[in-house]
């Protein structure tokens, strides 16, 4: 789409509007799930379910997650646990979290109706400004600006935007362009022509010839698209160690997991209990099951945003339940294959490893995994 001519200055926000309503009309994204239809409470799923997601791992998800939960009622009726059993394998779970009590304040406060006013919206957990701005707009038909990542980026490109986008000064310059450029008329349409800009055009390494901004775009004609807008800041990822513990029944290979805490890693899943160092377990093992001897398994490496997370299982196996591992409120013996499905990713694929016959000499490695 690349004219031969450069232009002198820059064009209106009119114009820039409309060129880019005229690729959503040829080429945008018109049949995702949530767009069909795009009531405000499918919007606000689906806009929780896209951060640090893509649009192809999110389709299955938010599927199943409108077949069992179609309306904030039901969705704030239900138990966290089924609520993370169906985000099981999104990660970053507390999104999950505060999608359930977002719908539990929306149920008790807003008459089950998701919010039109944007100081109400940003009011609830895990909506901010552009989560707001696309419930909005793409939900309720209002005349509101967004700022994804996608969107970061194209802006950040045509108006020769400079920094890293999550640092505030570079924010406050985008939301202002955002905002200037965003139409009054079909608003929810260029919302989305702006994101699907991002994720089909203006990638990482984009594809400047198929955009329909590219010949006035500021880092295109500067030769600059590769650093603008600027990456992280690199530092180096930590690395954190951590022992979990398989206490797992002889006679049917159940395992006893435990929830954790609400905050924090993991927070609200079920999972095995950890411990920072072999001391730490082996008192808790003295205490509670006496002299045992725990098998080493092979470790389970798990990457998260900002550090990466070595887990090393080492499992006891026991003739029947002994008083020192006892099913309790937060705790419970299940089938490797019937634990709940809030289970974090690494524990997942563990236990899946457990399954079958608990006397299994050598388990096979686990790979790392991202996610």
């Amino acid at each position: 789409m690349n004219d031969d001519a450069e232009p002198s200055a820059v064009p209106s926000s009119a114009d820039f509007a409309r060129r880019v309503l005229e690729w959503y009309d040829r080429q945008g994204r018109h049949d995702l799930p949530w767009q069909c239809p795009a009531t405000p409470y499918r919007v606000w799923i689906s806009e929780i379910m896209l951060q640090q997601t893509r649009v192809e791992t999110v389709r299955g998800y938010f599927d199943r997650f409108m077949q069992r939960f179609p309306d904030v009622a039901t969705l704030a009726a239900a138990d966290i646990d089924e609520v993370l059993g169906l985000w099981s394998g999104l990660g970053y779970y507390a999104r999950a979290r505060n999608l359930h009590h977002a719908a539990r304040c929306i149920a008790t406060d807003h008459g089950g109706e998701v919010p039109d006013d944007p100081h109400a919206l940003t009011a609830l957990p895990g909506i901010g400004r552009s989560t707001a701005g696309a419930i909005l707009s793409l939900g309720h038909g209002r005349h509101h600006a967004i700022l994804d990542g996608n969107v970061k980026r194209v802006l950040a490109r045509h108006a020769g935007i400079e920094g890293w986008p999550v640092r505030a000064p570079v924010q406050r310059a985008l939301w202002a362009v955002a905002e200037e450029r965003t139409p009054a008329e079909r608003t929810a349409a260029y919302n989305q022509a702006m994101m699907d800009l991002g994720a089909m055009v203006c990638l990482r390494r984009p594809i400047c010839d198929a955009c329909p901004v590219s010949t006035d775009c500021s880092a295109r004609r500067a030769g600059r698209t590769a650093d603008i807008p600027a990456p992280k800041p690199k530092r180096e990822i930590p690395r954190r160690e951590t022992i979990a513990l398989v206490i797992q029944r002889s006679e049917d290979g159940a395992i006893l997991l435990e929830r954790r805490p609400p905050s924090g890693i993991w927070g609200g899943l079920w999972s095995l209990p950890e411990f920072a160092d072999d001391a730490e377990l082996n008192a808790w093992l003295a205490t509670r099951l006496g002299e045992v001897e725990p098998e080493p398994l092979a470790p389970v490496e798990h990457a998260f945003t900002h550090f990466r997370l070595c887990i090393h299982p080492r499992r006891v196996l026991l003739a029947g339940i002994i008083d020192g591992a006892r099913e309790g409120a937060d705790t419970g013996w299940y089938l490797p294959e019937d634990a709940p499905g809030g289970l974090p990713a690494p524990i997942r694929r563990l236990a899946d490893r457990l399954g079958g016959s608990p006397h299994t000499a050598d388990l096979p490695g686990i790979n790392p995994q991202v996610g």
